[in-house]
């Protein structure tokens, strides 16, 4: 089982903070069955820092062993807009044609008008966009259509698995849960930020694993 957005690289975001911590995480990412990890530090303010995260990767991959490890980012539109889209091309999923689109929470839906380009741009640019869990999305909360619509786009759908336990945010389970029932997802990932998020993706993928596209 590959999980395609986790936070486990020591000390670059809000996730793991230390060596031991991501080594933890390691440990149970396989006891939830997961056997290849693409890791997906975030690109955006205040964490970004591309060198920083690399470093990390290696660091990580090294204490690994050969646990297959690959790396990519969880690339928010604002920062990439920011970045400029020349940047695109060394935040895609390395050793793929992947791109992980976080949009924002809190964006109205005349926004995802902007977001159509950007998605455009990134598949005329050869990359598969996938979007981070869509069910944080409030637009996407009141209106599963634009979820809906991202994949008649050709983008995949990635739920991220605390939504079992509520969401990060509180409000994102219904939303999910309706997603998954559509078959709208093709992704349940960790999102992991610490040890107790892969019991949630074992959990999430023994209970709705099925309704994946």
């Amino acid at each position: 089982m590959h999980d395609i957005h986790c936070h486990i690289l020591p000390g670059v975001d809000d996730g793991s903070s230390s060596m031991e911590e991501s080594l933890a995480m390691l440990a149970a990412a396989k006891a939830a069955g997961v056997t290849e990890i693409t890791c997906t530090p975030h690109c955006r303010d205040p964490y970004f820092d591309y060198d920083a995260m690399w470093q990390a990767f290696y660091q990580l991959q090294d204490a690994a062993g050969d646990f297959p490890l690959h790396m990519g980012f969880e690339v928010n539109h604002h920062k990439l807009m920011d970045l400029g889209m020349d940047w695109a091309r060394v935040l895609g999923c390395y050793g793929t044609a992947d791109f992980l689109l976080e949009l924002s929470v809190n964006a109205s839906p005349s926004r995802f008008v902007e977001y159509e380009r950007t998605i455009f741009e990134l598949q005329g640019m050869g990359y598969n966009v996938i979007i981070a869990h869509p069910e944080r999305y409030v637009a996407v909360q009141r209106d599963v259509g634009l979820a809906r619509e991202l994949v008649d786009m050709g983008c995949r759908l990635q739920a991220s698995a605390d939504f079992i336990a509520g969401g990060r945010l509180g409000a994102e389970k219904r939303p999910a849960i309706e997603l998954l029932k559509q078959g709208l997802y093709t992704f349940i990932a960790s999102d992991a930020h610490c040890v107790k998020h892969y019991q949630y993706l074992a959990k999430a993928l023994r209970k709705y694993g099925s309704y994946l596209a």
